[in-house]
Protein backbone atom coordinates (compact mmCIF):
# COMPACT_ATOMS: atom_id res chain seq x y z
CA UNK A 1 0.00 0.00 0.00
CA UNK A 2 1.50 3.88 -1.20
CA UNK A 3 1.04 6.25 1.35
CA UNK A 4 0.68 9.75 -0.40
CA UNK A 5 -1.53 9.59 -3.48
CA UNK A 6 -3.06 12.17 -5.76
CA UNK A 7 -6.42 11.96 -7.20
CA UNK A 8 -7.23 13.91 -10.36
CA UNK A 9 -11.10 14.51 -11.63
CA UNK A 10 -10.54 15.13 -15.25
CA UNK A 11 -14.17 16.27 -16.61
CA UNK A 12 -15.17 18.18 -19.91
CA UNK A 13 -14.66 21.77 -18.33
CA UNK A 14 -12.54 21.09 -15.54
CA UNK A 15 -9.68 19.46 -13.83
CA UNK A 16 -9.73 18.84 -9.78
CA UNK A 17 -6.96 17.71 -8.05
CA UNK A 18 -6.10 16.90 -4.07
CA UNK A 19 -3.74 15.87 -2.23
CA UNK A 20 -4.48 12.45 -0.32
CA UNK A 21 -2.46 11.33 2.63
CA UNK A 22 -2.20 7.75 4.24
CA UNK A 23 -5.62 8.03 6.51
CA UNK A 24 -7.60 9.60 3.62
CA UNK A 25 -7.45 12.82 4.28
CA UNK A 26 -7.53 15.95 1.64
CA UNK A 27 -4.02 17.74 2.62
CA UNK A 28 -4.44 19.97 -0.41
CA UNK A 29 -6.34 20.47 -3.95
CA UNK A 30 -7.17 22.58 -6.45
CA UNK A 31 -8.60 23.22 -9.94
CA UNK A 32 -8.09 24.94 -12.80
CA UNK A 33 -9.85 24.86 -16.94
CA UNK A 34 -9.48 21.29 -18.52
CA UNK A 35 -8.89 23.38 -22.36
CA UNK A 36 -10.25 20.14 -23.73
CA UNK A 37 -10.33 21.20 -27.08
CA UNK A 38 -6.37 21.84 -27.11
CA UNK A 39 -5.71 17.61 -26.56
CA UNK A 40 -4.89 15.98 -24.05
CA UNK A 41 -1.12 16.18 -23.86
CA UNK A 42 -1.39 19.67 -22.21
CA UNK A 43 -3.85 18.57 -19.90
CA UNK A 44 -0.88 16.03 -19.02
CA UNK A 45 1.37 18.53 -18.46
CA UNK A 46 -0.81 20.92 -16.59
CA UNK A 47 -1.46 17.54 -14.03
CA UNK A 48 2.40 17.25 -13.80
CA UNK A 49 3.03 20.80 -12.58
CA UNK A 50 0.21 20.73 -10.28
CA UNK A 51 1.47 17.58 -8.81
CA UNK A 52 4.78 18.80 -8.17
CA UNK A 53 3.57 22.32 -7.01
CA UNK A 54 1.71 20.10 -3.79
CA UNK A 55 5.09 18.08 -3.21
CA UNK A 56 7.13 21.14 -2.76
CA UNK A 57 4.03 22.73 -0.84
CA UNK A 58 3.76 19.59 1.82
CA UNK A 59 7.25 18.62 1.33
CA UNK A 60 5.89 14.90 0.82
CA UNK A 61 6.38 12.72 -2.40
CA UNK A 62 3.56 11.67 -4.04
CA UNK A 63 3.81 7.86 -4.52
CA UNK A 64 0.46 6.99 -7.09
CA UNK A 65 -1.94 9.17 -8.97
CA UNK A 66 -5.51 8.07 -9.55
CA UNK A 67 -7.02 9.77 -12.27
CA UNK A 68 -10.91 9.98 -13.44
CA UNK A 69 -12.62 10.94 -16.14
CA UNK A 70 -15.79 11.05 -18.21
CA UNK A 71 -16.95 7.95 -20.31
CA UNK A 72 -16.10 5.26 -21.89
CA UNK A 73 -13.46 4.56 -20.58
CA UNK A 74 -10.84 1.19 -20.81
CA UNK A 75 -9.90 0.88 -16.78
CA UNK A 76 -8.17 -2.01 -17.77
CA UNK A 77 -5.74 -0.61 -20.19
CA UNK A 78 -6.09 3.03 -18.95
CA UNK A 79 -7.33 4.29 -22.24
CA UNK A 80 -10.09 7.14 -22.55
CA UNK A 81 -12.01 6.10 -24.90
CA UNK A 82 -14.90 8.13 -26.46
CA UNK A 83 -16.39 11.22 -23.86
CA UNK A 84 -19.29 12.60 -26.29
CA UNK A 85 -18.55 16.04 -24.52
CA UNK A 86 -14.97 15.43 -25.82
CA UNK A 87 -15.20 15.53 -28.90
CA UNK A 88 -11.68 15.70 -29.37
CA UNK A 89 -10.31 12.94 -27.71
CA UNK A 90 -10.60 9.56 -28.97
CA UNK A 91 -8.86 6.30 -27.75
CA UNK A 92 -6.24 8.11 -25.51
CA UNK A 93 -3.72 6.19 -23.79
CA UNK A 94 -4.23 8.77 -21.07
CA UNK A 95 -2.64 6.42 -18.23
CA UNK A 96 0.44 5.74 -20.03
CA UNK A 97 1.02 9.85 -20.67
CA UNK A 98 0.76 10.98 -17.06
CA UNK A 99 2.74 7.95 -15.91
CA UNK A 100 5.38 8.67 -18.45
CA UNK A 101 5.37 12.55 -18.07
CA UNK A 102 5.69 11.94 -13.93
CA UNK A 103 7.25 8.78 -13.49
CA UNK A 104 5.31 7.48 -10.89
CA UNK A 105 2.25 4.75 -10.83
CA UNK A 106 -1.27 5.92 -12.36
CA UNK A 107 -4.59 4.53 -12.88
CA UNK A 108 -7.74 5.56 -14.92
CA UNK A 109 -10.94 5.16 -13.64
CA UNK A 110 -14.48 6.15 -15.00
CA UNK A 111 -15.56 9.43 -13.31
CA UNK A 112 -19.06 8.17 -11.87
CA UNK A 113 -17.14 4.83 -10.72
CA UNK A 114 -14.59 6.82 -8.54
CA UNK A 115 -17.22 9.31 -6.84
CA UNK A 116 -18.97 5.95 -6.21
CA UNK A 117 -16.08 4.11 -4.92
CA UNK A 118 -15.63 7.35 -2.54
CA UNK A 119 -19.30 7.64 -1.75
CA UNK A 120 -18.72 4.02 -0.40
CA UNK A 121 -15.43 4.46 1.66
CA UNK A 122 -16.09 7.89 2.42
CA UNK A 123 -19.48 9.10 2.12
CA UNK A 124 -23.15 8.07 2.35
CA UNK A 125 -22.04 4.22 1.85
CA UNK A 126 -19.54 4.10 4.97
CA UNK A 127 -22.23 6.47 6.80
CA UNK A 128 -25.25 4.09 6.39
CA UNK A 129 -23.64 0.66 6.32
CA UNK A 130 -24.24 -0.39 2.72
CA UNK A 131 -23.61 -2.78 0.64
CA UNK A 132 -24.56 -1.58 -2.59
CA UNK A 133 -25.45 1.74 -3.77
CA UNK A 134 -25.39 3.66 -6.87
CA UNK A 135 -23.95 6.89 -7.77
CA UNK A 136 -25.64 8.93 -10.13
CA UNK A 137 -23.54 12.07 -11.63
CA UNK A 138 -25.49 14.99 -13.13
CA UNK A 139 -23.13 17.91 -14.98
CA UNK A 140 -21.81 18.57 -18.15
CA UNK A 141 -23.01 15.06 -18.85
CA UNK A 142 -24.78 12.52 -16.86
CA UNK A 143 -23.08 8.95 -15.81
CA UNK A 144 -23.84 6.72 -13.25
CA UNK A 145 -21.69 3.57 -11.69
CA UNK A 146 -22.94 1.17 -9.35
CA UNK A 147 -21.62 -0.93 -6.03
CA UNK A 148 -22.63 -4.14 -5.85
CA UNK A 149 -21.91 -6.36 -3.05
CA UNK A 150 -19.12 -3.58 -1.67
CA UNK A 151 -17.35 -4.09 -5.64
CA UNK A 152 -17.68 -1.91 -8.53
CA UNK A 153 -20.06 -3.35 -10.97
CA UNK A 154 -18.23 -3.13 -14.30
CA UNK A 155 -20.00 -5.54 -16.60
CA UNK A 156 -18.40 -7.44 -19.62
CA UNK A 157 -16.68 -4.24 -21.18
CA UNK A 158 -15.96 -1.93 -18.33
CA UNK A 159 -19.21 0.28 -19.87
CA UNK A 160 -21.54 -0.64 -17.09
CA UNK A 161 -23.93 2.07 -15.62
CA UNK A 162 -24.19 4.40 -18.95
CA UNK A 163 -27.56 5.23 -17.29
CA UNK A 164 -27.43 9.01 -18.81
CA UNK A 165 -27.13 7.73 -22.22
CA UNK A 166 -30.08 5.54 -21.42
CA UNK A 167 -33.33 6.20 -23.91
CA UNK A 168 -35.96 7.35 -20.81
CA UNK A 169 -38.36 9.12 -24.14
CA UNK A 170 -38.40 6.91 -27.49
CA UNK A 171 -39.79 10.36 -28.81
CA UNK A 172 -36.75 12.66 -27.37
CA UNK A 173 -34.07 14.66 -29.28
CA UNK A 174 -31.11 12.79 -29.36
CA UNK A 175 -28.28 13.74 -26.31
CA UNK A 176 -24.94 14.39 -26.90
CA UNK A 177 -24.06 10.74 -27.12
CA UNK A 178 -27.04 10.56 -30.25
CA UNK A 179 -29.20 8.44 -28.04
CA UNK A 180 -32.85 9.65 -28.49
CA UNK A 181 -34.28 10.80 -25.97
CA UNK A 182 -31.65 9.83 -23.18
CA UNK A 183 -31.98 10.78 -19.61
CA UNK A 184 -28.63 13.66 -20.23
CA UNK A 185 -30.91 15.29 -22.54
CA UNK A 186 -33.53 16.56 -19.75
CA UNK A 187 -30.95 16.35 -16.67
CA UNK A 188 -27.62 17.25 -17.83
CA UNK A 189 -26.73 21.68 -17.18
CA UNK A 190 -26.64 22.10 -20.82
CA UNK A 191 -30.06 20.80 -20.76
CA UNK A 192 -31.30 22.24 -18.32
CA UNK A 193 -30.15 25.83 -20.07
CA UNK A 194 -31.42 24.85 -23.77
CA UNK A 195 -35.01 24.04 -21.60
CA UNK A 196 -35.07 27.33 -20.29
CA UNK A 197 -34.40 29.67 -22.95
CA UNK A 198 -37.24 27.18 -25.20
CA UNK A 199 -39.95 27.89 -22.20
CA UNK A 200 -38.90 31.53 -21.26
CA UNK A 201 -37.12 32.76 -24.64
CA UNK A 202 -34.08 33.97 -22.59
CA UNK A 203 -30.85 33.05 -23.47
CA UNK A 204 -27.43 32.49 -21.66
CA UNK A 205 -29.57 31.89 -18.28
CA UNK A 206 -26.99 29.56 -16.25
CA UNK A 207 -27.87 25.85 -14.53
CA UNK A 208 -26.92 28.20 -10.91
CA UNK A 209 -28.82 30.85 -12.08
CA UNK A 210 -31.85 28.62 -13.24
CA UNK A 211 -31.92 27.21 -9.68
CA UNK A 212 -32.05 30.50 -7.71
CA UNK A 213 -35.19 30.76 -9.77
CA UNK A 214 -36.38 27.78 -9.01
CA UNK A 215 -35.87 28.43 -5.26
CA UNK A 216 -37.78 31.91 -5.97
CA UNK A 217 -41.07 30.46 -7.38
CA UNK A 218 -40.06 32.18 -11.29
CA UNK A 219 -42.75 29.45 -13.19
CA UNK A 220 -40.24 28.86 -16.15
CA UNK A 221 -37.62 27.41 -13.63
CA UNK A 222 -39.42 25.47 -11.77
CA UNK A 223 -40.84 24.19 -14.67
CA UNK A 224 -37.43 23.17 -15.70
CA UNK A 225 -36.44 21.38 -12.43
CA UNK A 226 -39.70 19.85 -12.08
CA UNK A 227 -39.13 18.08 -15.31
CA UNK A 228 -35.79 17.35 -14.92
CA UNK A 229 -36.76 15.27 -11.06
CA UNK A 230 -38.99 13.44 -13.03
CA UNK A 231 -36.58 11.98 -15.35
CA UNK A 232 -34.57 11.40 -13.35
CA UNK A 233 -36.80 10.02 -11.27
CA UNK A 234 -37.28 7.26 -14.38
CA UNK A 235 -33.50 6.93 -14.39
CA UNK A 236 -33.22 5.93 -10.94
CA UNK A 237 -36.41 3.83 -11.24
CA UNK A 238 -34.78 1.85 -14.31
CA UNK A 239 -31.50 1.04 -12.31
CA UNK A 240 -33.61 0.21 -9.50
CA UNK A 241 -35.50 -2.67 -10.90
CA UNK A 242 -32.63 -3.65 -12.93
CA UNK A 243 -30.25 -4.21 -10.07
CA UNK A 244 -32.22 -4.34 -7.25
CA UNK A 245 -30.22 -1.08 -5.75
CA UNK A 246 -32.27 1.02 -2.90
CA UNK A 247 -29.28 3.46 -1.93
CA UNK A 248 -28.69 6.34 -5.00
CA UNK A 249 -26.65 9.34 -4.26
CA UNK A 250 -26.56 11.89 -6.84
CA UNK A 251 -23.63 14.05 -7.80
CA UNK A 252 -22.38 16.42 -9.99
CA UNK A 253 -22.87 20.70 -10.35
CA UNK A 254 -26.41 19.86 -10.77
CA UNK A 255 -27.00 18.01 -7.78
CA UNK A 256 -26.13 21.18 -6.25
CA UNK A 257 -29.80 21.92 -6.96
CA UNK A 258 -30.67 19.82 -3.80
CA UNK A 259 -34.00 19.13 -2.86
CA UNK A 260 -35.30 21.44 -5.38
CA UNK A 261 -34.22 18.52 -7.68
CA UNK A 262 -34.90 15.58 -5.66
CA UNK A 263 -38.54 16.54 -4.48
CA UNK A 264 -39.64 16.18 -7.89
CA UNK A 265 -37.53 12.82 -8.07
CA UNK A 266 -38.80 11.16 -5.15
CA UNK A 267 -42.43 12.08 -5.96
CA UNK A 268 -42.44 10.72 -9.16
CA UNK A 269 -40.54 7.46 -8.36
CA UNK A 270 -43.13 5.79 -8.14
CA UNK A 271 -44.86 6.49 -11.86
CA UNK A 272 -41.47 4.32 -13.01
CA UNK A 273 -41.05 1.17 -10.79
CA UNK A 274 -43.19 -0.85 -8.68
CA UNK A 275 -44.77 0.91 -5.29
CA UNK A 276 -42.50 -1.25 -3.01
CA UNK A 277 -39.26 -0.68 -4.76
CA UNK A 278 -39.97 3.21 -4.87
CA UNK A 279 -41.13 3.14 -0.85
CA UNK A 280 -37.76 1.54 -0.14
CA UNK A 281 -35.52 3.77 -2.26
CA UNK A 282 -33.53 6.45 -0.15
CA UNK A 283 -32.37 9.39 -2.63
CA UNK A 284 -29.81 11.69 -1.32
CA UNK A 285 -27.61 14.05 -2.62
CA UNK A 286 -24.27 13.32 -2.25
CA UNK A 287 -22.30 15.11 0.90
CA UNK A 288 -18.56 14.81 -0.73
CA UNK A 289 -19.46 17.08 -3.73
CA UNK A 290 -16.00 17.43 -5.97
CA UNK A 291 -14.02 15.80 -3.40
CA UNK A 292 -15.92 12.32 -3.88
CA UNK A 293 -14.44 11.82 -7.24
CA UNK A 294 -10.92 12.52 -6.12
CA UNK A 295 -10.87 10.58 -2.88
CA UNK A 296 -12.09 7.99 -5.08
CA UNK A 297 -9.15 8.06 -8.15
CA UNK A 298 -7.01 8.61 -4.64
CA UNK A 299 -8.09 5.24 -3.16
CA UNK A 300 -7.58 3.73 -6.52
CA UNK A 301 -4.19 4.52 -6.30
CA UNK A 302 -3.47 3.72 -3.25
CA UNK A 303 -4.09 0.10 -4.60
CA UNK A 304 -2.18 -0.28 -6.73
Amino acid sequence: MTSTVVGVDLGASKIALGLVDESDALLDWGRMPTCAELGPEQAVQRIVDSIVAMERAAGRRVDAVGVCSPGPVDHFNGVIVAPPNMPTWRNVPFRAMLQDALGRPVTLEHDAKASAIGEFHAGAGKALGARDLAFIIIGTGVGAAMIIDERVFRGRRDEAGEVGHVTIDRHGAPGSSGVLGCLESFTSGPSLERHYAALSGASGVTGEQIVHLANQGEPHASAVLDDAGDALAAGVGILAMVMDIDLFIIGGSVARAGERLLRPARAALPKYCYPHVAARITLAETALHETGAILGAAWQARAI
